[in-house]
């Protein structure tokens, strides 16, 4: 299928969403989740499908003692995931060269 100059213009924010199906994509979550994975499916909500992601979970904590802070990250691979739209935070779409 060809690619036409209206299929890759952004006049709207998820139009760009829009160009990123069956890309790998970022998305970052409330409370610290980050997703990276393949766009399979969204809609208006930023509701999506996503395959193949990796998530990482990060979290912070205070040493009683020293009060130094202590980071941690968590990683798991999950198959498909259905993300929440009023989680999202941030969708970054996959880099594009010119």
């Amino acid at each position: 299928m060809a690619t036409t100059e209206e299929d890759t213009t952004v006049k709207e924010p998820l139009d760009l969403i829009r160009l990123s199906l069956d890309e790998r994509i970022y998305v970052k979550l409330r409370g610290e989740r980050e997703l990276r994975g393949k766009l399979h499916a969204y809609d208006q909500h930023l509701n999506m499908i996503l395959g193949e992601v990796e998530e990482t979970i990060t979290t912070v904590e205070i040493d009683d003692e020293t009060y130094e802070e202590i980071i941690k990250t968590q990683k798991r691979h999950v198959q498909y995931l259905f993300v929440r739209g009023d989680g999202v935070i941030l969708v970054s779409p996959p880099l594009r060269s010119s």
